[in-house]
């Protein structure tokens, strides 16, 4: 017998507090399932992030650049 997705999972709603739903989880509802959405559209939700050197992450630019390779399309 298969759970029913509409039964409470026990815990709150990210969004409202309310008990989630299995069919939304971790939301209560559509309505707070595209709130969320929403709000990471609109910018309001961000991810931090540290910025790294180039150089750090060895992806500095080379002095000289590799020699380009001629294709069929090139010519003679």
């Amino acid at each position: 017998m298969s759970a029913d997705p509409l039964a409470p999972t026990g815990k709150p709603c990210a969004i409202c507090g309310k008990p989630a739903v299995e069919q939304f989880r971790p939301f209560c509802s559509q309505r707070c399932k595209n709130v969320d959405l929403h709000r990471w559209l609109s910018g309001r939700y961000a991810v931090p992030a540290v910025e790294a050197e180039e150089d750090e992450l060895g992806l500095a630019e080379p002095d000289e650049a590799p020699p380009r390779r001629r294709g069929p399309l090139d010519g003679a």
